[in-house]
């Protein structure tokens, strides 16, 4: 059966070997009848330049090459990891998507993106969203800042995250419908599949169109699978390590 597989949101971090243990395991024995893989953003939880590597990040990177040598390997940016350049991931196969995508899957006219974008209600992010694309911001944290300097700012960057979401209301950290009715008219697409949110589903919606939302790996691996007859969401349980 001819299958196309999503993931996103691993949040791979050297502080939860578990996730990076299970998505090794996924790489290796997950893909054997996929003819692409997408990895939609947030690939990591944090990443502040392709020259800070650690022993899991390179584990990763070898583990998704080998994968690469049997079927195309895609990557779109997501807010956490956002400043992964093309040195990471050319050691990783992967080939660097723009943050929308379009592409006809299976017949069917589908744009792909991390989702951070369409939730337009949380003000703040989007602000700063616009900030962090501005190529000049871009350039100087991964080209003048010094690696020490970037780690710390990382830090507290995950601590911001962590204590803003848990002061925001569902509803905000939503994507935003009109939000999605636009991008859809937009890239005159009839499937949207994003992730962002953890909030794993398939959503049908007015004219025929759907949304589908690929989940976190915080608790499991959350992986879309689509076909030729649709769309299904499976979640990995995580392996002892």
């Amino acid at each position: 059966m001819r299958r196309t597989v999503f993931v996103g949101d691993l949040h791979l971090s050297a502080d939860r070997p578990d996730i990076t243990h299970a998505f090794v395991d996924f790489l290796a024995n997950g893909l054997d009848d996929a003819e692409a893989l997408y990895i939609i953003g947030d690939l990591f939880e944090v990443w502040m330049g392709d020259d800070i590597a650690e022993p899991f990040t390179n584990e990763i990177a070898k583990a998704i090459k080998v994968v690469s040598a049997k079927m195309p390997v895609y990557f779109i940016h997501g807010n956490r990891d956002f400043m992964i350049g093309r040195a990471f991931c050319k050691r990783a196969g992967m080939q660097i998507l723009p943050e929308v995508h379009c592409i006809d899957l299976y017949g069917m006219r589908t744009v792909i993106l991390h989702g951070d974008s369409l939730c337009t209600l949380d003000e703040a992010y989007q602000r700063f969203r616009r900030f962090r694309s501005i190529a000049m911001v871009r350039w100087i944290y991964a080209h003048i800042l010094p690696k020490q300097t970037r780690l710390n700012i990382a830090a507290k960057i995950r601590q911001k995250s962590v204590q803003g979401n848990q002061q925001k209301h569902y509803e905000i950290m939503d994507v935003e419908p009109t939000a999605v009715d636009e991008l859809l008219t937009k890239t005159n697409c009839q499937r949207m599949i994003h992730g962002h949110t953890h909030r794993p589903d398939i959503h049908q919606l007015n004219g025929n169109k759907q949304r589908v939302v690929v989940g976190d790996w915080y608790t499991q691996g959350s992986v879309l699978s689509v076909t030729p007859q649709g769309c299904e969401l499976e979640q990995r349980p995580f392996l002892a390590t």
